[in-house]
């Protein structure tokens, strides 16, 4: 936490990486905020969250890495979309 409040010490965990990297690289950015499915008690839903009826097939829930995973949830909706539509 304390790496995310401080320039400085989010710079020296990036030299890691990047050693020639200083606070002068680095811009403000705002941040951004992501929906996030709750379940009837609260709880996140972690997973990609499908709803289905007669004509349609919702993916509602799409949490981090998304989009790495967008290939594998691809072929789900296609394989439901197969054995629905077919």
């Amino acid at each position: 936490m304390h790496r995310s409040y401080s320039k400085r010490a989010f710079v020296k965990a990036l030299q890691n990486l990047i050693p020639e990297i200083t606070e002068k690289d680095l811009k403000e950015g705002g941040s951004g905020v992501r929906a996030q499915v709750c379940d009837s008690a609260g709880n996140l839903v972690d997973d990609f969250w499908f709803i289905e009826n007669q004509h349609v097939i919702n993916v509602c829930n799409a949490p981090s890495p998304a989009a790495t995973a967008c290939l594998a949830v691809g072929e789900t909706v296609a394989d439901k979309a197969l054995k629905r539509f077919s």
